[in-house]
């Protein structure tokens, strides 16, 4: 079920002197599209590595512990459960190999593929030529012959039922269509018709974009976008996940490739694609299978802990990409990117990025944060001054919700530290919450539980539903009774992680201080701060130099600590 709507395109590198260049997709790495499924290469066929771009591999005398190897293992693991090809299998050649394809089949007889899809799809459809392929399928133009859709061109992604090998491929499949037809509607997500079924395979019917991928037009402007143009298709990118993530759904493989234009035109409307490895996803619990591509993969992913989080880091690659034309991690091999992933920083010094705005290159780092807490929600993304459109709704954001629920639960010591946190706000910080406030319809300048609710409704699915979304609502009883102001929004809906992420953060946390010593900052005693923190005895000594000898009152330290816990960054100006 990876990509399979259009043809492969070239990829795009980077040569010594910096400017992109064009590779043949064959020359990709293997190992850096991890998916589950099959390679689409025939056996004993390996992708020669790329050229490592304009910098000498440096040899350590004794190689540091790859952080791949885990990783690695659990997807060898998943393409078998899967029915993919992995290394070994290729290799086998003779008794033992044959063996165990025999004992596979064997287990392929006892799996139930009946997926209880329409079994007249030739009925209702004309096959025509192949426009694409992919790991598990491909996809061919198509013509409806009867009813609604006579006449109508149509993509048809086509699964073969001999390569779903285990229980796993089949709960894939699915997934996908549920997926697919949940959220089928939305004007960045291709149009679903419908699933069929056969002996041989399974048949999913959808909207057929005749514009090409979003990596063609990256090639055709000689590798990388203008500024300006750039903007346009991250905006299209963020709508498109916005809606996904507000459904409780993480698609877990965005890259260029996934994304197709719907007509050829310059200003065609984006779609993105490829279902086959998202999931849903609930608001508090974290996913732990690696799956993706390995350049655009997150690190929480190979961490084996992550949620809609990891789809942010993707589209900070895909935008490094428009606007420099290459990749921010790059190497040979699939340990070496995972490790580049984990550990390199993007390089912002070298041209073009001294030419990109101030504000582009904040964006594309607020989101390749490696901290999943300090990156940009999709929502929060759109707000940004980079993409700000003052004529341009933003949508819905879940994460208010999970804040403001927080918020409900918090003691009054830290809900005044966010109060006054809150108002050292910028005018920036404030764009984004004032939106999301008149998206909750505020009544006579107030919110209620019910207007949450409401909210959800406005914007359900049967994919907010898979997902169970709604569970967030179960935790916000409590404020059931309580109606609260845009000033009061601003204090619970605000994040200090991202706050902290922010270039003048030691400035917002100075003047918030200042305020909290105005209006909240009181004695405390060492016992009693370490259990607003929720911290043992142990911890004492610690605790002990966050609190002023002169007066008993919480530092400057113990405020920054005390806003989210002890992780604060150390680069805190020490003011006492």
């Amino acid at each position: 079920m990876g990509h399979c709507y259009s043809k492969k395109a070239n990829l795009v590198a980077v040569n010594d002197g910096g400017t992109a260049t064009v590779e043949d997709p064959r020359r990709t790495p293997a190992s850096a599209q991890m998916t589950p499924f099959q390679s689409p290469y025939p056996v004993g066929i390996n992708p020669s590595p790329a050229r490592t771009p304009g910098r000498r591999i440096m040899k350590w005398p004794f190689p540091p512990p790859s952080p791949a190897k885990p990783i690695m293992a659990a997807l060898r693991r998943r393409r078998k459960e899967s029915g993919g090809v992995t290394p070994e299998r290729v290799a086998e050649e003779g008794g033992e190999g044959r063996r165990e394809r025999e004992a596979e089949r064997e287990r392929e007889r006892g799996l139930d593929k009946n997926f209880g899809y329409s079994k007249n799809f030739g009925a209702k459809y004309e096959l025509g030529k192949e426009v694409g392929r992919g790991h598990f399928g491909h996809t061919c133009w198509a013509k409806g012959k009867k009813g609604d859709v006579k006449g109508v061109a149509v993509a048809v992604k086509i699964i073969s039922k001999a390569k779903m090998t285990s229980a796993v491929a089949i709960e894939d499949v699915r997934r996908e269509v549920k997926i697919l037809k949940a959220l089928s509607g939305n004007q960045h997500m291709l149009k679903f018709y419908d699933a069929f079924e056969d002996t041989n395979n399974v048949y999913l019917v959808m909207e057929l974009c005749e514009g090409g991928e979003l990596l063609d037009r990256i090639l055709q402007r000689g590798g990388k976008y203008a500024e300006e143009d750039a903007k346009e298709i991250v905006v299209q990118i963020l709508s498109a996940v916005a809606f996904c993530h507000l459904q409780g759904v993480v698609h877990r493989d965005l890259k260029p490739e996934n994304f197709l234009f719907a007509t050829k035109d310059d200003d065609a409307r984006l779609k993105v694609i490829d279902f086959g490895l998202s999931d849903y996803v609930r608001p508090d619990h974290r996913l732990n299978d690696v799956v993706g591509s390995a350049y655009y993969v997150a690190p929480e992913v190979l961490h084996r802990s992550y949620n809609t989080e990891a789809d942010m880091w993707s589209i900070g690659v895909i935008t490094y990409i428009l606007l420099c034309g290459s990749r921010p991690f790059y190497a040979r091999t699939e340990s070496g990117i995972f490790r580049s992933v984990l550990r390199a920083e993007p390089n912002f010094d070298d041209i073009p990025w001294p030419n990109i705005s101030a504000e582009g290159r904040d964006f594309v780092k607020r989101l390749l944060n490696k901290d999943h807490r300090k990156r940009m929600t999709a929502a929060q993304a759109l707000a940004h001054p980079w993409l700000r459109d003052e004529n341009r709704p933003l949508p819905l954001d879940i994460f208010p919700f999970k804040l403001v629920r927080s918020y409900i639960r918090s003691t009054p010591l830290k809900r005044a530290a966010l109060k006054a946190l809150s108002k050292a706000l910028t005018d920036n910080d404030l764009f984004y919450l004032e939106a999301q406030f008149k998206l909750l319809e505020p009544k006579d300048g107030c919110i209620s539980f019910e207007n949450f609710k409401a909210a959800l409704v406005r914007n359900a699915t049967d994919a907010m539903k898979e997902a169970k979304v709604g569970e967030i609502l179960t935790m916000m009883e409590s404020f059931s009774s309580k109606k609260i102001d845009f000033e009061e929004f601003c204090v619970a809906a605000i994040s200090v992680y991202q706050l902290e992420a922010l270039q003048d953060w030691d400035k917002i946390a100075s003047t918030a201080f200042q305020y909290f010593e105005q209006e909240g900052n009181r004695k405390i005693s060492v016992e009693d701060l370490a259990r607003e923190m929720n911290l043992g005895p142990t911890a004492y000594t610690l605790v002990k130099d966050w609190i002023r000898s002169s007066d008993g009152n919480i530092n400057f330290i113990g405020y920054t600590k005390f806003l989210h816990g002890v992780t604060v960054r150390s680069s805190n100006a020490r003011r006492q």
